[in-house]
């Protein structure tokens, strides 16, 4: 076990474990369902994936500094619905121009709860509750029960979900996976070699000690609020494009989904540890699943917020029961490494005195 500590931490031996267990999964469900692994379902599964894990991606950022971001699903439905609706108004708006759109109604939502949390010391809890229900009813009364519809829409929106990468065989990677890539690859980037990155974690491990350190903690907190709006408006384009038909229910329950992806994917509720790469594979377990047990056992919706509500338990206690050991492993292991290290530096200086 040592050993093993010494050459991986405990967040990649999660890590490991959430492959196996999506391994798994996927030769259960190939058991009891006929043609399960097929092309179509894997195109469903990525695009489907794609929307939650980068909601997910800035759900992680807010919860490395002991926060978290209810609004996520109602920002995601507020972005999706006003960006159809300047679509609808205006088809010839230019692509870049949209995303960036969308892009900055999340921003601004998302500012509006850093402010609150990170300058007026609400709890994020409360703020992102009460956001949660203002931006979904401010999206209620704007619409006036309209919806957007995909008729009205310009081409190149439509055609976007089946836009390819490229193709292996039968298996097309579209373009809304490349764009989760790309944004999965830039944020674990920020976070392994970026300060505002390291910050974020010396913030949800002691946020004491960060204020003693003269991280500026309410800029930082600030700052992972507006990124995940941004992220969550981002997410929002993507699901205007792969739904079309939006009405102000859009986006409901994705706040459930993203906190199951990030607590499931090994990012510590209480701050301070995970990866954008665990919250990935959290979000392909909970898609996969979700997706599986509607085809195995054509189960409710309410069924499957109860899974998700129990996936986050389970995750939760695994986390504080198994991971917290293997941190407290791994830190013991490290000193005595670095013990180890000065010992022998000191064998060595005394040998080459004498």
């Amino acid at each position: 076990m040592k050993t093993l500590l010494r050459r991986f931490r405990p967040e990649q031996i999660r890590e490991v474990v959430l492959v196996l267990l999506i391994i798994l999964i996927i030769i259960f469900f190939a058991t009891q369902i006929d043609n399960y692994l097929n092309a179509r379902f894997f195109n469903r599964i990525s695009t489907s994936v794609a929307i939650i894990a980068v909601i997910a991606v800035g759900q992680t950022l807010v919860v490395l500094t002991r926060n978290i971001d209810l609004s996520v699903g109602s920002t995601v439905g507020f972005t999706a619905y006003l960006v159809g609706q300047q679509l609808t108004e205006n088809n010839d708006m230019a692509p870049l121009l949209v995303v960036l759109l969308a892009i900055a109604i999340g921003a601004g939502l998302g500012a509006i709860n850093g402010l609150l949390v990170a300058y007026g010391r609400v709890p994020s809890i409360i703020v992102t509750l009460g956001t949660l229900a203002i931006y979904r009813t401010i999206l209620v009364e704007y619409s006036n029960a309209q919806t957007v519809l995909t008729a009205k829409l310009p081409e190149w929106i439509l055609e976007l979900p089946r836009a390819n990468l490229f193709s292996l065989g039968d298996l097309d990677f579209r373009l809304l996976v490349g764009i989760m890539v790309a944004v999965v690859i830039l944020f674990q980037l920020v976070l392994t070699y970026l300060p505002y990155g390291r910050r974020l974690y010396a913030i949800g491990s002691n946020p004491e000690a960060a204020k003693v350190a003269g991280f500026p903690s309410q800029r930082i907190v600030f700052l992972a609020f507006v990124l995940s709006g941004a992220l969550a408006g981002l997410a929002g384009f993507m699901f205007l494009a792969r739904f079309g038909n939006i009405t102000v229910v859009a986006g409901l329950g994705l706040e459930l989904a993203s906190v199951a992806a990030v607590v499931v994917g090994g990012v510590n509720i209480f701050g301070g540890s995970g990866t954008i790469i665990g919250a990935l594979l959290g979000a392909i377990m909970i898609d996969l699943l979700d997706n599986s047990l509607i085809r195995w056992l054509e189960i409710s919706e309410f069924w499957r917020d109860a899974l998700l509500g129990l996936l986050i338990l389970l995750a939760v206690a695994v986390d504080a029961v198994i991971m917290n050991r293997l941190r407290n492993l791994w830190a013991r292991s490290e000193i005595q490494t670095s013990e180890t290290n000065s010992e022998l530096r000191s064998q060595e200086g005394s040998s080459y005195v004498t």
